[in-house]
């Protein structure tokens, strides 16, 4: 998003000196069509047309004023942009959204109405990405489809299956029966339409966008002999196309503060016009032609892309670019990113309430007004310029958009700007290798794999610089979230810059700064306070699932049982261990809140074995674990009841379950089990440690647990991993036999399921047990307390972040 985002003016030389005098006069338009849309959108349109009103009542008294004063015509000219963004933010901003507000279907989305409706596809499908729980797997299982009634205009998020709607372009028509919900406030979407099956009828896409749409299949073809990972990062660089993204991929590049990567932006079309301009220049074209030939790759590249907001936004600010260019005016940036931002929140007030849209627009303020000074300055004390441009581009984008992003994400990262300037150089190679890649594969696709091929180190490096950063203790510090967050960073940095332009102070405040950085900073960075000295088990904060980490006597070595429902949670868990070999992962039953992370522990990691118990269902789970272990060449085998395993440290027996491989499934696969039997087919484990003995349940439920109970087996420990996430179904007399002192839940924060159950918690607190909760505290560490268990959890206050 921010450090990417920027206007093509700015960035057609990598960073332009300032004019000796800026041209403010459209600014004041730009915010007032801001505002108004703003205003109107969050609070009342009819707001919006007062502002319009006295925006241009303003204008008209300095127009006035102006006139008496023929010497002065820049306030002449100063007076009429008001006067014309006030009549834009009445019309059709303020038109626009009182449309919306009073349209019909916001009542029929309020009582719930179901029927058939022809709509239009108004932009590409958005995948959501499920959780898995139970036998049902994480994956996208739906999409969300932004549409337009037909003969209505009324915008309508629909929420559908994949089957039918994921391949849908923009421009198709569909015929589809739903139920309306009302839609979130604050913009132009009127309603949400729930659709359950595929459309009914749907028509054919324009001619354009099946074409444009096989070059981006095409490319995604010619990725193909790339690494999975490079495969599908590779077609998200060049035209944002993420259907193919790993999920731990895009949250590496997340938390590395470099996810602007995976969206089209102002870079994307900078990189494509800059080429264009250079080559054009070569072949010893003048200005206008080099801004015609670069308006037409613009026009181009935003086809291939798709009409996606980011991609409208940075084409408009492209082409006003390149306008002001083609004019010789190549340093009219200011101008120009205060024309796109008037014309694009005319054209969709709903801009004013994007994220991205105000993301886009600090960041390429930022680099048209503070770069330019920061690069003389460094320059003027001998830095190299290009080294010059190179640090000050994505510090001057990240310090201008932080105060919006820590309101967002209640965070400030730290290493954002270094991990982008790390990944700045092979950005653009990478994507112009891949767009190339796509053209030519409809001709020649061995060209446009070695194309790919080219392009595969660059994305190489993309990966490696996301995976670093992410893992980097401390990558980001705990802010105040929302409006106040921002404006309190606002405030911050805006003492900061003051207090450094004063001589006196800026010893003072570099002192200040310092102590602030290391009062703020994780204390893990310099003293380690995660995880908790003499921890022998940590039950890891992964949602709605189950990780244990269990310790050994050497460090850095854990047997883990289960890996929680996705990849992100347990790797973000074993770096904060510093878990780097792991003998063994036990996966409890193959349900898929405790299988769903293992590919990202066999990724990342030394393991030496999955181990399974005699479940094999459900099929898909099954066909998942050896299909990921066979990659990682890593072997799969079985444990049985009475099975003893030990490592320094650390003692495993297995109490559960008894049966044959496959019992659970009838002969041929033609049934399979439902989920309370593959519950209660978990493996149970009993770990001895230096804090005393562990149980680890599974998700056993009653007839396991009475099984248990009267096969006679020692049940007695000092911790219980409490059976199911918590659930209702935890016996007492269970409970009893164990006799634990503390009792974990790891269960994930406002789950559906009613985990906990209050009745099972109440129960354990009756028996004396000390109840901590993975969503209540994060991840929970047994630490050894004279040798027996106390808890210390990391998101205790005392705890480090």
């Amino acid at each position: 998003m921010s450090l990417r985002s920027s206007a093509v003016p700015a960035l057609l030389a990598p960073v332009p000196r300032p004019p000796a005098v800026r041209d403010w006069r459209l600014v004041p338009g730009a915010l007032v069509v801001c505002l108004a849309a703003l205003v109107g959108l969050l609070v009342h349109w009819s707001l919006a047309v007062a502002i319009g009103v006295l925006a241009s009542l303003a204008g008209a008294v300095v127009v006035r004023r102006s006139a008496r004063v023929p010497t002065e015509p820049s306030r002449l000219s100063a007076g009429w942009p008001l006067v014309v963004c006030g009549l834009l933010a009445v019309w059709p901003i303020g038109s626009r959204i009182e449309e919306a507000a009073v349209d019909p279907l916001r009542a029929d989305a309020a009582r719930l109405a179901s029927g058939e409706f022809h709509l239009v596809v108004a932009a590409r499908p958005k995948q959501v990405r499920g959780t898995g729980f139970g036998s049902m797997p994480s994956g996208v299982r739906s999409v969300v489809v932004p549409s337009v009634v037909v003969g209505a205009a009324s915008r309508v998020l629909v929420l559908a299956p994949v089957e039918g709607w994921a391949g849908l372009l923009p421009g198709q028509e569909v015929v589809a029966f739903g139920t309306l919900a009302p839609a979130d406030s604050g913009t132009l979407t009127v309603a949400l339409l729930r659709v359950r099956g595929p459309p009914s009828s749907v028509g054919e896409a324009p001619g354009w966008q099946r074409a444009t749409h096989s070059l981006r299949l095409g490319l995604r073809a010619a990725a193909d002999v790339l690494d999975a990972e490079a495969a599908g990062l590779l077609p998200a660089l060049v035209v944002g196309d993420t259907d193919r993204m790993s999920q731990s991929v895009e949250d590496d590049f997340r938390a590395a503060g470099m996810s602007h990567l995976l969206a089209v932006s102002g870079a994307n079309l900078a990189i494509v016009c800059v080429a264009v301009l250079y080559l054009l220049r070569l072949l010893q074209f003048g200005p206008r032609g080099s801004a015609v030939g670069a308006f037409v790759a613009l026009v181009g590249y935003v086809v291939l892309a798709g009409p996606e907001p980011s991609v409208l936004r940075a084409g408009v600010m492209g082409a006003v670019g390149l306008l002001a260019l083609a004019l010789g005016r190549e340093r009219s940036a200011l101008p120009a990113l205060a024309a796109a931002v008037i014309l694009l929140v005319a054209h969709d007030p709903e801009m004013a309430v994007s994220f991205g849209f105000v993301l886009s627009v600090l960041a390429t303020g930022a680099l048209v007004l503070l770069a330019p000074h920061w690069v003389d300055r460094l320059t003027r004390r001998r830095v190299p310029r290009v080294l010059a441009e190179a640090l000050v581009v994505p510090a001057a984008a990240h310090l201008a958009t932080a105060p919006v992003v820590a309101g967002m994400s209640g965070q400030v990262s730290l290493i954002a700007v270094l991990a982008n300037l790390l990944a700045a150089p092979v950005v653009a190679p990478a994507t112009v290798l891949g767009l190339v890649a796509a053209l030519v594969m409809p001709v020649l696709p061995w060209v446009a794999e070695w194309l790919a091929r080219f392009a595969g180190p660059e994305v190489d490096w993309l990966l490696l610089v996301g995976h670093r950063a992410a893992g980097v203790p401390g990558a980001s510090i705990t802010w105040p979230s929302g409006w106040w967050g921002g404006v309190l960073l606002v405030v911050v940095l805006a003492c900061a810059a003051v207090a450094l332009h004063l001589r006196g102070l800026r010893v003072a405040v570099g002192l200040v700064l310092g102590g602030v950085l290391l009062a703020l900073i994780p204390i893990r960075i310099l003293s380690p306070g995660w995880p908790p000295a003499g921890w022998v088990a940590v039950a890891c904060d992964v949602g709605q699932g189950d990780a244990v980490a269990l310790s050994t006597t050497d460090k850095g070595r854990v047997v883990l049982v289960d890996t929680g429902p996705d990849p992100a949670p347990v790797r973000e868990c074993l770096d904060r261990l510093g878990v780097d070999r792991v003998p063994l992962v036990v996966l409890s039953h193959l349900h898929a809140d405790h299988v769903g992370g293992l590919a990202a522990v066999l990724a990342g990691r030394s393991v030496g074995a999955v181990a399974v118990g005699p479940g094999r269902a459900p099929d898909w789970a099954w066909r998942q674990v050896r299909q990921e272990a066979a990659n990682a060449r890593v072997p799969v085998v079985r444990l049985v009841a009475g099975q003893r395993l030990s490592w320094p440290g650390l003692a495993l027996e297995v109490l559960a379950p008894q049966g044959k491989e496959d019992d659970l499934v009838e002969p041929g696969g033609r049934s399979a089990p439902d989920g309370t039997a593959i519950n209660n087919r978990s493996v149970v484990l009993r770990a001895t440690t230096t804090a005393g003995r562990i149980l680890l349940t599974g998700d056993v439920e009653l007839d396991a647990q009475a099984d248990l109970l009267t096969s006679g087996v020692d049940l007695s420990a000092e911790v219980i991993k409490v059976p199911h996430h918590g659930s209702r179904y935890s016996a007492p007399d269970f409970l009893a036999a164990v006799g634990a002192q503390v009792a974990v839940v790891s269960v994930g924060a406002g789950n559906r399921y009613g985990h906990p159950s209050p009745r099972t918690v109440t129960e354990l607190a009756r028996r004396g047990a000390l109840v901590v909760r993975t969503d209540q505290r994060g991840d929970c560490a047994v630490v050894d307390d004279g040798g027996k268990p106390a808890v210390v959890a990391r998101g205790d206050p005392r705890s480090p972040p």
